[in-house]
């Protein structure tokens, strides 16, 4: 018989690498009304390095900036993260910041 799954890890920061990074579009609304602030996006990362489930970990207290944060995570890729060789699947916290240029 093999052995039950080990649940789904949380990756350490260092286990991240993109092939694609998260690119967030600025919402043009949130920049007119000077809104900025961080979001933290749960991301659930497949071993072949696609984003498959997404959680708002963290709001940036601004719906529009919290969309276009979770659909910057939704679009980007990762290198498959590894353990011991073999490729992993496991959570991953994603922040991204929205800062207004001075």
């Amino acid at each position: 018989a093999s052995a039950a799954p080990a649940p789904p890890r949380e990756l350490p920061a260092s286990a991240i690498q993109y092939l694609d990074p998260p690119a967030p579009v600025y919402p043009r609304a949130s920049r007119r009304n000077a809104e900025a602030g961080l979001v933290v996006v749960r991301v659930f990362v497949g071993v072949d390095g696609v984003p498959r489930q997404l959680q708002l970990l963290h709001s940036s207290g601004f719906a529009r900036l919290d969309e276009a944060a979770l659909e910057g995570v939704r679009q980007a890729r990762f290198k498959p993260p590894t353990e011991n060789g073999r490729a992993i699947s496991g959570w991953a916290r994603i922040p991204i910041p929205f800062e207004l240029e001075k």
